[in-house]
């Protein structure tokens, strides 16, 4: 049976070692470490385990679930997988996805929950009106959303994918519009509209008063440096990038799971600390499929890390139109009708943490090391450090 591989380096052991030259840093940021640093420890408590062949005994210590963590997000990937699977459609998917000029990138950092609610809300509009038009596809379309924050190198570099099923429903929910093969939505179209309207968003935002201007963009609160923010960034391209269509369904699905839980930067990209300097992998740019690698102190690896933490409650992860959380199983239904789709849905069964890993990846984790034939059962609960007197 396969064993885990766990990376020698983790950000938990950076921030353990390093943390102390942060200083103060905002709350939110401030619990993000310590959770991080907390994770699978005695800190947070666990259970006693015994292998019930040769009874060897080992500590399992409980998860922070903080969305964060680069320990916590597998398992919610793969529960997050599994929910999705009943909302598939048959047909082509298309992964679109949105970003904004990095002129308004530090004006984003310091107004994270509205800029980003922002983008969310414009890439959303542009990609359902632009459906809608009948010179395009007529149809009303659905897809689901994900915010990423940052690039390869852990600097902000805000962004929205979607992905969206080839086609729609019409006004009168009679008829599904299937979009032409391998071509979904005109890219140009797509990225007028997004311009016009993130920078009327921003615009409103600013004489609404609800934007902050701190640190190196306090010269923004000037009415005439705002507007020509926003007038240098109609001069520039606004890219939206749309890949061709997905094999099938069950790929979409696996295939958004990695983009939906991932966070700044995964342990597995780590290499080693050389001193204070911290050593990751990074997608080469100059050479598709390579990966190089990039060296950083460990206070600003810690610095550009902490950049992606997002607000308290802020949703990440968002669905539109027909995939809409208030009607998408009555929509769902509609298309699967008029697609000739009548095969019953199964109830999926509550299954613990254990068994979705060996399912999804054939790890048996309650396998004991030692023995190799016994498995774990719990014999004691370890309290939380936190909850002690």
């Amino acid at each position: 049976m396969t064993t885990f591989y766990r990376p020698t380096l983790e950000v938990t052991h950076i921030f353990k070692k390093f943390g102390h030259l942060l200083g103060p840093i905002p709350k939110e940021q401030h619990k993000v470490v310590q959770d991080i640093k907390n994770c699978r420890t005695d800190v947070l408590g666990g259970h006693k385990l015994e292998c019930d062949s040769c009874h060897y005994q080992k500590n399992a210590y409980n998860s922070c679930r903080n969305r964060h963590c680069p320990k916590c997000q597998f398992l919610a990937r793969v529960k997050w997988i599994e929910k999705r699977k009943d909302d598939l459609l048959p047909c082509e998917y298309f992964h679109v996805v949105f970003t904004v000029p990095s002129k308004l990138r530090e004006l984003m950092l310091r107004n994270k929950k509205i800029t980003y609610n922002l983008l969310f809300k414009a890439a959303s509009q542009t990609l359902k009106e632009v459906a809608e038009n009948p010179k395009n596809l007529g149809a009303e379309i659905g897809f689901i959303g994900v915010l990423h924050t940052w690039s390869q190198n852990l600097m902000d570099h805000p962004h929205v994918h979607f992905i969206v099923p080839g086609g729609g429903l019409n006004k009168e929910k009679t008829k599904w519009i299937p979009c032409k093969h391998d071509y979904f939505l005109p890219i140009h179209i797509l990225s007028k509209v997004f311009r016009g309207k993130m920078l009327g968003f921003l615009e409103e935002s600013f004489y609404k008063n609800n934007l902050n201007f701190m640190g190196d963009i306090e010269y923004l609160e000037s009415p005439a440096n705002f507007k020509g923010l926003l007038e240098s960034c109609v001069e520039k391209d606004w890219i939206v990038y749309s890949k061709k269509p997905f094999a099938g369904p069950q790929q979409v699905i696996n295939y958004l799971g990695g983009y939906t839980h991932r966070i700044a930067i995964s342990n597995f990209r780590l290499v080693k600390l050389e001193d204070d300097q911290v050593i990751f992998k990074c997608r080469d740019n100059n050479n598709p499929g390579k990966k190089i690698e990039m060296a950083l102190h460990a206070k600003e690896f810690m610095r550009r890390f902490l950049l992606h933490v997002l607000p308290e409650k802020f949703v990440r992860i968002r669905h539109f139109g027909l995939l809409g959380n208030r009607l998408r199983k009555e929509k769902i239904a509609i298309i699967r009708r008029l697609k000739g789709i009548i095969e019953k849905i199964q109830e999926k069964l509550e299954e613990s943490w254990q068994e979705i890993i060996e399912k999804t990846t054939g790890i048996c984790v309650n396998l004991c090391p030692k023995c190799k034939k016994g498995t774990f059962f719990k014999i004691a609960e370890i309290k939380s450090l936190l909850n002690s007197s």
